[in-house]
């Protein structure tokens, strides 16, 4: 076995250090390549550690015989690797010429000895790349640093496969949003809905980010992860395998269909109903259908036809039609979306509203986003707003919250914004307190722990307001905060207004003095270049 290599506990520029020795070695290859050659090489680095910590076990338990069965690999969810897909096959052999070839070799080989895998890892990939063998031998010595199985208590790969998965949808740009949502978008939407318990899907699910965070929330809150399921669709085959690759690496069991499919056009999960929407589906995805197909769609039965040119009421009916009678549905679209009357999506607002389907509004500060500069808003769906003893909820039949949260988050970057540990308390505070009963803040699992309480909600001026459905219809069903929420009270600093007009006008007066002088030096100037009245 090859000798590990440990990852210095709370080294927190560990992923970063190894980014930068693999972005180096990228040389001329597009980042949107690139990416597919390093996280298949993570991944294939990642199953070999755990197959090799199995095979070692059952030599231990004293069953040599059973070392090349692959029941007794999967039994523990660990996938089963032929000699020649093993890491130790792939480091003896990096210096040769032919690496590229055995590298591919090695990924079709897992995925046959896997049905798991089936679909999920690039297909001759690096062959057809022509990556410079040099490169990709360091590149195998780069990501060799990382050891997966040192300490089970830290999700090391994890940690790296998400971290490399940020930095390359920053890479690049627009394109990086197709299977990228920023880690702190999507931790808000989980502890939003609180997927506890239940199936979980998402239509348009990009590289499975959505799913990880899901099953980050139910382990964080003591709860049970063998109580979710995991549903998802993803039209980009590109993209299906980073997702299959990504839940792989932790362990996540998801249905993602048969192959990478158009939801409108092929749900591949026709009778499915889910308990937990999660998605941030591609924003005002225009020609999503021709004008005469799906317009007798049973997805939009009950409301208008979505149109041709924005696929964003489609989307959201296509989520209405999956959730459970107890489900909630959580989803990023473009801001246009809560006010567009555009060929029909006014109507197919107005009777969201009038359903009492729209539970919360959560405008989002600008810059979140890699693949655009414009601030997006949250949409919280449920045809769960009657009172739930069970869960803890209150009635909230006819009402809706809405929450301006544009003025949260901390720039990272020159071009980039978070939302931090407490932006995401606060705003999903702010929901569970009006959702919930006064000191309940749900009902969580039995292993849960303690549940915390949750202070009465009140509105907020400029941040928060719970208005009823003939608030909403007064304002002809759009649905932005800032609509509800009002402007922020004014803090009192205790001066004087009579104080403060005296200083304000000595201000003004002596600026107007300072440009007197300057006037008269411009003109000065101007008569001596002959330019005088």
């Amino acid at each position: 076995m090859a000798k590990k290599k440990t990852v210095p506990k709370n080294n927190k520029n560990f992923e970063e250090s190894l980014w930068d020795s693999a972005n180096r070695l990228r040389g001329s290859v597009e980042s949107a390549e690139y990416k597919h050659v390093v996280l298949s090489l993570i991944f294939l680095k990642f199953v070999s550690d755990k197959f090799e910590a199995r095979r070692a076990d059952l030599i231990a338990e004293g069953q040599e015989k059973y070392i090349d069965m692959v029941e007794f690999y999967t039994m523990k969810n660990v996938f089963y690797l032929p000699e020649t897909s093993r890491w130790r096959y792939i480091q003896q052999h990096a210096k040769q010429d032919d690496i590229a070839i055995k590298i591919d070799s090695a990924l079709a080989a897992v995925e046959k000895s896997n049905a798991s895998l089936k679909g999920a890892l690039p297909d001759n990939y690096f062959s057809r790349l022509g990556l410079d063998g040099s490169k990709l031998s360091a590149l195998i010595d780069a990501i060799n640093n990382i050891d997966t199985v040192q300490d089970k208590q830290e999700d090391v790969v994890g940690r790296v496969y998400e971290y490399f998965l940020g930095k390359f949808a920053a890479a690049e740009g627009k394109l990086g949003g197709e299977f990228y949502t920023p880690k702190c978008v999507v931790n808000l939407i989980a502890e939003m809905i609180e997927p506890y318990k239940g199936k979980i899907y998402d239509p348009c699910c990009g590289s499975g980010g959505m799913f990880v965070q899901s099953l980050k929330f139910v382990k964080s809150h003591h709860g049970n992860t063998k109580n979710i399921s995991v549903y998802g669709q993803e039209y980009t085959s590109t993209t299906y395998k980073l997702a299959k690759m990504n839940l792989a690496v932790r362990g996540i069991s998801a249905n993602l269909g048969e192959v990478p499919a158009d939801t409108f056009f092929k749900d591949q999960h026709p009778d499915l109903k889910a308990d937990y929407i999660m998605a941030n589906p591609p924003f005002n995805m225009k020609k999503w259908r021709a004008a005469n197909e799906l317009t007798d769609d049973s997805r939009w039965d009950g409301y208008e036809t979505p149109p041709v040119g924005n696929a964003n009421y489609a989307w959201i009916l296509h989520m209405v039609s999956k959730l459970s009678d107890r489900g909630v549905a959580g989803f990023v679209l473009a801001n246009g979306s809560m006010s567009t009357n555009t060929k029909g999506e006014g109507l197919i607002r107005q009777k969201l509203v009038e359903n009492d389907l729209v539970d919360c509004m959560v405008a989002l500060p600008g810059q979140l986003f890699y693949t655009t500069q414009i601030p997006v808003c949250l949409w919280f769906l449920t045809k769960a707003k009657k009172a739930d003893s069970e869960r803890g909820f209150r009635s909230r039949e006819g009402e809706t919250l809405f929450i301006d949260a544009r003025k949260i988050g901390e720039m990272i970057s020159r071009k980039q914004k978070e939302l931090t540990h407490e932006d995401i308390d606060t705003i999903a505070g702010t929901y569970h307190s009006w959702r919930h009963d006064p000191g309940n803040a749900g009902v969580p699992p039995a292993n849960a722990g303690e549940t915390p309480a949750l202070p009465g909600y009140e509105d907020q001026a400029g941040y928060c307001k719970s208005a009823t459905l003939e608030e909403i219809r007064k304002n002809d069903y759009v649905l932005t905060p800032g609509r509800y929420v009002g402007a922020p009270p004014l803090e009192d600093d205790g001066i004087p207004f009579e104080t403060k007009m005296t200083e304000m006008s000595r201000t003004l007066y002596a600026q107007m003095a300072e440009s007197a002088k300057l006037d008269a030096v411009i003109r000065e100037n101007l008569e001596v270049l002959g330019y005088g009245e």
